[in-house]
């Protein structure tokens, strides 16, 4: 079973899970619901398309996260709202979360021609890309070309499952100094763990139930079903770190 690797990586990111118009929450990690957004925009797939939006929701997906980010909370106020009694304005104070200098390797498996088709589309989007938010775009590319000298990022389609694909993919760190103490800390049995997101199914015994497998993105009828997931974590390795095959 092929899958499909992309690199997350933006100053800011912000994926929401119960957001209400005075608080906008963030997850620690790409949700579902999010990354089917980042995809469906990619191909161009429309936000009342049901069909199209459970296509993309069929695929398994995985998030390795390469650097835990920091939830940074954001204070806005909002003038004009009309009170519920519908006899004047007032002023709304709003919160609203980030997720600051966070990095993630996503994984995506499912069906062949779809991953293909997404490989290409991600590198040539019908519509923008973001993450959570439409200010909050890629820093880098999400996935490699193969051209000489681009960024670090995500190898695209590979011919491993999952799980195999998550625990090999290089680390997707490019701080000169952070590679440097973390493979000090791999030589030294130190280094830290990576921690994994992966879908699992239903029944089993050490899944989480997470609310953010979507349905339709529709404008006032969006909705979300129920997916389970297993929360690992991966030891970043000095293989991992360096990409070099002869380190164990």
């Amino acid at each position: 079973m092929p899958t499909l690797l992309l690199c997350f990586d933006a100053p800011l990111q912000s994926w929401g899970t119960m957001s209400r118009f005075v608080v906008r929450d963030t997850a620690t990690e790409p949700t579902k619901s999010g990354v089917v957004g980042l995809l469906a925009a990619a191909l161009g797939v429309a936000r009342d398309d049901t069909d199209g939006i459970a296509r993309l929701a069929a695929l398994r997906l995985g998030v390795r996260v390469d650097r835990e980010g920091v939830v940074e909370r954001d204070y806005h106020t909002v003038q004009n709202v009309p009170t519920t009694s519908g006899t004047g304005h007032r002023t709304v104070v709003t919160e609203r979360y980030y997720l600051a200098d966070a990095l993630f390797l996503v994984g995506l498996e499912g069906e062949p021609g779809l991953l293909a088709e997404l490989y290409q589309a991600v590198q040539r989007p019908r519509w923008p890309l973001f993450f959570g938010r439409k200010a909050f775009v890629p820093a880098r590319p999400l996935v490699s070309t193969g051209a000489p000298g681009e960024p670090v990022t995500g190898r695209g389609l590979v011919d491993q499952p999952l799980e195999r694909a998550l625990a090999e993919h290089p680390w997707l760190e490019t701080r000169p100094w952070v590679r440097d103490r973390a493979e000090e800390q791999a030589r030294q049995g130190t280094a830290p763990r990576l921690r994994l997101v992966i879908d699992t199914e239903p029944g089993d015994l050490a899944g989480e139930l997470r609310h953010d497998h979507p349905i339709s993105f529709a404008h006032g009828a969006r909705r979300f079903g129920p997916r389970t997931v297993r929360v690992d974590h991966l030891d970043l390795t000095r293989k991992l770190i360096t990409g070099d095959v002869s380190c164990t």
